[in-house]
């Protein structure tokens, strides 16, 4: 808390004073955000802006439920094809395959799409051509045994 303005000077040229002693102090110096551009500083500053920062910090989606399902089925093909194994890829379609299905017998609120729903033999199919077998399955070399530890200290001679 700083002192109270001294009576007889004017208040700008006392808050300019409080300022500039603070920096010369360097009370402003390794402040949060410095040097950044300060963020939607574009963005336009109506009533609503503090709700859609407070939704966007959250985590909310923006989309409608129809939309964002949409969103996760594309999403849920590029998992596949990058997942490790085939069992993993399968999980993935199959997991979103369920609520594709819900989609079409309940709409989802928002614009109607319809996506259909994924064939997931033929997805396996893919992963499998894009991910050649190797010549040594994983499940192999984890149960292959380990090889033989080194000594920490060298044995003695005789």
């Amino acid at each position: 808390m700083t002192a109270r303005r001294p009576p007889g000077t004017n208040c700008e040229t006392w808050v300019e004073k409080q300022i500039r002693e603070s920096m010369e102090r360097g009370e402003f110096d390794e402040l949060e955000g410095a040097g950044r551009p300060i963020a939607d500083l574009d963005e336009p500053n109506d009533e609503l802006r503090w709700v859609r920062q407070k939704l966007r910090r959250e985590g909310f989606a923006f989309l409608p439920p129809s939309l964002a399902l949409r969103r996760d089925a594309l999403e849920a093909r590029e998992q596949a094809r990058h997942a490790r194994t085939a069992q993993e890829a399968r999980r993935i379609l199959d997991e979103v395959n369920v609520r594709l299905v819900a989609a079409v017998r309940i709409p989802l609120a928002g614009p109607e799409v319809y996506v259909p729903p994924f064939d997931v033999d033929k997805a396996v199919a893919q992963w499998h051509a894009d991910h050649p077998a190797t010549d040594e399955p994983a499940a192999e070399r984890a149960t292959a045994e380990p090889p033989p530890r080194r000594r920490l200290l060298p044995r003695r001679r005789r």
